[in-house]
């Protein structure tokens, strides 16, 4: 039989134990940045969790995506439920495994990537780690988020330090504010169905000058991937729309232009380059963009939503979901909100 005293020490050993991993994880928490009132980018990717997956129409892609197209806006013209998975500089094999994970949600009737993150391949300066996290660091956990993570890690990165974030935000102790206590066990909600509001107006001024490339041909690195995007929708009986969303900048070559008209026309599926339609879709970049013409702002962006509704309901028989009772709450509160 067991001594009394033994018992005792392994009592004390297990809730020693105990303690330390509370400790541990309570320290990962709150040493994590929160991205909640600032680096919201970094909050969206989770806000998808928690939305009814009911969506006809999933769009995945950049700050193109995200900053560019209103569901809700959508929905009060046409009905359409869709859903915006955007992150910042969201690359094309970031696409895919975010576009892989939501299809273990949900099965829309059309997915709608952008095509900005052609451009980039693992060799492109625009692959960092402080990218990297605002895409992954707000993922579930689950089989697609670690091979998101093996996939876009830089060389400096390990699998281990976004397992346990202590490791690589340990010294943020020093920088810890207000934010990190206040979202400790909460999350701040900044978009709408993935669309990131932004009311601000800065004109269209001089862009830099648009030199020639060296090369102008995509990599077979990330045709390979928007071949797995094609192949995954296509075995889940999925349209696949491929846009250029209407950007002045970084350009977008008539080169790059002719490579996914090709692409399209060899897949059979459908590429809309929406630069070439911005005197239809009305946009004024006087007053239609916050940042000069690289995003629309919340004028410019409902302008381009209505527009690609239209598109959207009379190609791709979607349903039209007027009279939607949570779809109703959630335009009520997003008219409130841009009319603050």
């Amino acid at each position: 039989m067991w001594k009394v005293s033994s018992i005792k020490n392994i009592l004390k050993t297990i809730l020693i134990l105990i303690i330390f991993i509370i400790i541990f994880i309570l320290l990962n928490m709150l040493l994590k940045p929160k991205y909640a009132t600032t680096l919201v980018e970094g909050s969206m990717i989770a806000e998808y969790y928690d939305e009814p997956k009911d969506h006809e129409v999933i769009f995945i892609g950049d700050c193109e995506v995200y900053a560019n197209f209103s569901p809700m806006v959508m929905y009060e013209e046409e009905g359409i439920k869709a859903y915006v998975r955007g992150s910042s500089q969201q690359l094309i094999w970031q696409s895919y495994y975010i576009l892989k994970e939501t299809l273990t949600y949900e099965i829309p009737k059309v997915v709608v990537l952008n095509v900005n993150s052609m451009r980039y391949d693992k060799e492109s300066s625009q692959v960092s780690e402080a990218y990297n996290r605002l895409t992954i660091d707000n993922m579930k956990w689950s089989k697609e988020k670690i091979e998101i993570i093996k996939e876009s890690m830089t060389e400096d990165e390990t699998l281990i330090s976004y397992i346990f974030p202590i490791l690589r935000y340990h010294s943020r102790y020093d920088e810890l504010t207000s934010e990190d206590f206040e979202y400790l066990f909460k999350d701040k909600k900044n978009t709408y169905n993935g669309f990131l509001v932004n009311k601000n107006v800065k004109p269209l001024g001089n862009l830099p000058i648009k030199r020639n490339l060296a090369n102008y041909e995509f990599s077979e690195e990330c045709y390979g991937y928007l071949d797995k995007i094609t192949n995954l929708c296509k075995e889940n009986n999925i349209k696949l729309v491929l846009i250029k969303a209407p950007s002045l900048y970084p350009y977008w070559y008539d080169e790059y232009d002719e490579q996914m008209e090709e692409y399209a026309k060899q897949k059979g599926i459908d590429y809309y380059n929406l630069v070439e339609e911005i005197e239809n879709i009305g946009l004024d970049y006087s007053q239609d963009t916050y940042d000069g013409g690289l995003h629309l702002n919340l004028q410019g962006a409902t302008k381009l939503s209505e527009y690609f509704a239209k598109i959207l309901v009379e190609n791709y028989n979607l349903t039209n979901f007027h009279g939607d009772a949570v779809y109703d709450e959630k335009l009520e509160n997003y008219k409130k909100d841009i009319q603050d």
